[in-house]
């Protein structure tokens, strides 16, 4: 004799082919009224800001230590010029690549701040309504 709190299992199905066993319905869910807060486009433009803020990041970043690295295999006499009291051409390059990098970082925090940010706030407030709606 089964236990009388435990519910019974679910009859297994011997075959795929047989029909199971009908869910109770469920009413379709109502649609708010008007049209919804989060538009696509606003989703568009959240996105390309973004790409824009990575791709500037990227190319500043790894564009300098590239145009570096192709100075040192490709031009070493430009490389080996005297810039300042003994100070080469090369190592002057090579310490500027940290400042260009943190300007790169600096330059992404100023526009996500500026532009992106505000944006994504936007549209998170939006869709707190849709919800709540």
């Amino acid at each position: 004799m089964p236990h009388p709190h435990t519910d019974p299992l679910p009859p297994r199905l011997t075959y795929p082919w047989q029909p199971r066993t009908p869910q109770p319905s469920v009413p379709p869910r109502r649609r708010p009224a008007g049209p919804a807060l989060g538009r696509h486009s606003d989703l568009r433009v959240l996105r390309s800001a973004y790409k824009w803020l990575r791709r500037v990041a990227t190319i500043t970043a790894l564009g300098y230590f590239t145009l570096f690295l192709v100075l040192s295999a490709y031009a070493p006499q430009f490389m080996t010029l005297r810039v300042d009291g003994g100070l080469s051409a090369g190592l002057l390059l090579g310490a500027c690549q940290l400042p260009v990098t943190l300007a790169a970082i600096a330059v992404y925090e100023w526009r996500a701040r500026r532009a992106v940010d505000p944006l994504s706030e936007r549209l998170r407030r939006q869709a707190e309504l849709e919800a709540r709606r």
